[in-house]
C-alpha cells in the first residue's frame, strides 16, 4: 500500500466507479452537476458553501475541487476565508449546542425526548459552568457571522448548509431564523441544503478512492 493516504493523483481513480457501479455513479454525477449550476443562488455562493461544507466533512479532495471552482466563479480569498470560519463556528457550535443534551443527561431531566426547542435555553448555563471558554466561543461565533466580505444573508445560508452537515437541529433552527431575518427566501434555503447534500454524499464518494487503494494493496 502506498504510504501517503491522501494525494491529488488518487482522485483520478474516482472514474473507476463508473465501471464498478455505473448506474449509481451516473445518477450521483447528474445530481451533483445540477445542484451546482446557477440557480436562485449564484454559482459563486454555491461554491463558497461547498468549500465550507467540505471543511466540515473533512474531505481534502472536495476542498481541492471546490476551491478551484470558486476561483473560476470569481470568489476571493477573503470570501473563502470567511466561509471557512462560518463552517468553523458551526462545527464548534454544534458541539456546544448538543451540550444541552449532556446537561439533561447529567441531571437526569430528560423525559425521553432528546430534542426540544426549550432544551436549547439551557445553553446559557455554560456561562456559569465554563464562563471564560463559553464567552470566548460566543464572541468568536458572533464575529464569524457578522457582515464582512460576505453579507449576513450569505453567511446565514452557508450556516444553514453546514448545520445540515453537522446534523444539529438546534443550529438548523437558529440559522434558518437568521437567514429568514436576513431576507433569504425558502427557495434559496432549499438550494443551499441541496449543496450540503451533494457535498456530504460527495465526500463519501471521494473517499472511495482510498477504499480502492486499500482494496488493491
Amino acid at each position: 500500500m502506498t504510504e501517503a493516504l491522501y494525494d491529488q493523483s488518487y482522485f483520478s481513480r474516482i472514474r473507476e466507479f463508473s465501471q464498478l457501479s455505473p448506474e449509481s455513479f451516473q445518477a450521483f454525477i447528474q445530481f451533483d452537476q445540477s445542484v451546482m449550476e446557477n440557480g436562485i443562488l449564484s454559482v459563486k455562493l454555491k461554491e463558497l458553501t461547498a468549500v465550507a461544507v467540505a471543511h466540515t466533512t473533512g474531505c481534502p479532495y472536495c476542498i481541492e475541487v471546490h476551491v478551484g471552482n470558486l476561483k473560476e466563479a470569481g470568489g476571493t480569498k477573503e470570501e473563502m476565508s470567511e466561509a471557512i470560519f462560518v463552517a468553523t463556528a458551526l462545527k464548534a457550535g454544534s458541539a456546544a449546542a448538543h451540550g444541552v443534551n449532556a446537561l439533561n443527561a447529567f441531571d437526569g431531566e430528560s423525559d425521553g425526548s432528546l430534542y426540544k426547542k426549550e432544551y436549547f435555553a439551557r445553553m446559557k448555563e455554560f456561562s456559569d459552568l465554563s464562563g471564560e471558554s463559553f464567552a470566548s466561543f460566543i464572541d468568536f461565533d458572533q464575529k464569524a457571522l457578522k457582515e464582512g466580505a460576505l453579507t449576513v444573508k450569505e453567511k446565514e445560508l452557508i450556516a444553514v448548509a453546514v448545520a445540515h452537515t453537522t446534523g444539529c437541529p438546534y443550529c438548523i433552527e437558529v440559522h434558518i431564523e437568521g437567514a429568514r431575518k436576513a431576507g433569504a427566501i425558502k427557495e434559496e434555503v432549499a438550494e443551499v441544503i441541496m449543496v450540503a447534500t451533494a457535498l456530504k454524499a460527495g465526500s463519501a464518494l471521494a473517499h472511495g478512492v482510498n477504499a480502492l487503494n486499500s482494496f488493491d494493496s
